[in-house]
């Protein structure tokens, strides 16, 4: 006769130390820490090692006094033996603020606060105040701010370890940006997202690698950024942009759905891979300018529609066949509109020779909204299966395409037909 065993399940306070470290390290939420403090006096006393800890905006949800919820912060952060990381989004005075971070100062390696100083009353003399207290943590290597309010110098002296920056939503003072700009030398990463605000800004960061700057307003900010690092720049929102050492930058987004882009200084973009430019109006001289620099570009993506200083102006004619010669390396083309149009004026085919050859384009993206010039358009798409030998995929998006001219339904068909004449390339959405 088989002997029967009775298992037995041990209880939480019997669990080897290894996993429940192992438990609590995955635990961020403050909630379920505070739920740990519950299980036995074990679990409450091994709590001191979290980490990380995250307050998400309703974990406050039920209280409505905000200096009570911060003495309830405090306890929880106070109560952790090396604090790294702390993220909080749940409403917050700068009196809390402070006391916590005396707590965590010197072990803090990331702290993201959502600030909320847009929206409130006290923002003109509460908003300052948190960005000053911000200032004793020094060890911090990632900032993340929401819902800023930066008119004056926020009160820091300098955060030597900090990598990565980012501010989304705010409402900021050129002087005051570029002095919180430099009390964090090392930057590796910048992002300020839809700040608004900024007229003039020059920016310095030896150490900078990643970019993305989204200036909200009339589009008319002026930039300088030095930066000999720079790999990857995202600029929206500027009319004048200089950026002069640029040897190592791969990726390249320029918009400005505002205003309009007047000049652009690169020096040097002989390693850009991806470039990107979005916007209703570019002055042609800017956009041909970073055209010819960005000569051995793999990736170009053109949403421009119109040209001209000050009146709106369409574009002039491109040679098409100069236009692909000056990018030898293209592999993918995304081009809407206005430059599609020009690249299909009368005289752009003309110079196309037996020995033409688009020798790396893969993939083309043509978006089409009109259809005039429908036979000079037919004629570039043709041009483009017949010369990029390499040729994998071919999409045209014809998007509201408005015209009570029978010329309409004509190109359509066009398109059509010149769809399933070349099936394995051309899809149509």
């Amino acid at each position: 006769m088989r002997r029967r065993f009775r298992f037995s399940y041990p209880n939480m306070d019997s669990l080897p130390d290894a996993i429940l470290q192992y438990i609590l390290s995955n635990l961020t939420e403050a909630k379920d820490v505070a739920s740990c403090n519950c299980v036995s006096k074990r679990w409450k006393d091994s709590t001191d090692s979290v980490k990380s800890i995250k307050f998400p905006r309703n974990s406050f949800e039920n209280i409505s006094d905000v200096t009570l919820s911060d003495a309830l912060v405090l306890k929880m952060i106070s109560s952790f033996h090396r604090l790294e990381e702390l993220v909080l989004y749940s409403p917050f005075t700068s009196k809390g603020l402070a006391s916590w971070l005396s707590h965590v100062s010197q072990s803090l390696k990331l702290l993201e606060l959502r600030m909320d100083n847009l929206a409130s009353e006290e923002a003109l003399v509460e908003g300052p105040l948190k960005l000053d207290c911000i200032g004793v943590a020094k060890c911090l290597e990632t900032m993340k701010l929401w819902g800023v309010l930066m008119m004056s110098p926020p009160k820091w002296d300098v955060f030597p370890n900090l990598r990565c920056l980012e501010i989304v939503g705010a409402r900021m003072d050129d002087g005051a940006l570029g002095s919180a700009l430099r009390a964090c030398p090392n930057l590796s990463s910048l992002l300020l997202l839809a700040c608004e605000g900024v007229k003039s800004i020059s920016i310095s960061l030896p150490c900078l690698e990643h970019c993305k700057l989204d200036f909200y307003g009339q589009g008319n900010t002026l930039l300088s950024l030095t930066a000999p690092r720079i790999v990857s720049l995202d600029v929206q929102g500027c009319s004048w942009i200089s950026v002069p050492e640029t040897s190592f930058l791969k990726n390249l987004s320029i918009a400005n759905v505002s205003g309009r882009v007047y000049m652009v200084q690169f020096r040097n973009l002989s390693s850009l891979e991806s470039l990107s430019v979005r916007g209703v109006q570019w002055c042609w001289d800017a956009l041909t300018t970073i055209l010819e620099q960005a000569r051995d570009v793999k990736h170009l993506f053109m949403k421009v529609e119109f040209t001209g200083t000050e009146a709106l102006q369409p574009f002039p004619e491109i040679d098409f066949v100069e236009f692909f010669k000056n990018h030898p390396k293209l592999q993918k083309f995304d081009i809407h509109g206005a430059m599609f149009a020009a690249l299909c004026q009368k005289n752009s085919l003309k110079k196309l020779e037996t020995g033409f050859e688009i020798g790396c384009l893969e993939e083309v993206v043509i978006t089409v909204r009109s259809p005039l010039n429908a036979e000079q358009k037919m004629s570039t798409l043709e041009s483009l299966v017949r010369y990029a030998k390499g040729l994998k995929r071919m999409v045209i998006r014809v998007l509201r395409m408005k015209s009570n001219h029978s010329s309409a339904d004509d190109f359509c068909d066009d398109i059509c037909k010149f769809h399933h004449m070349n099936k394995h390339l051309v899809h149509i959405e």
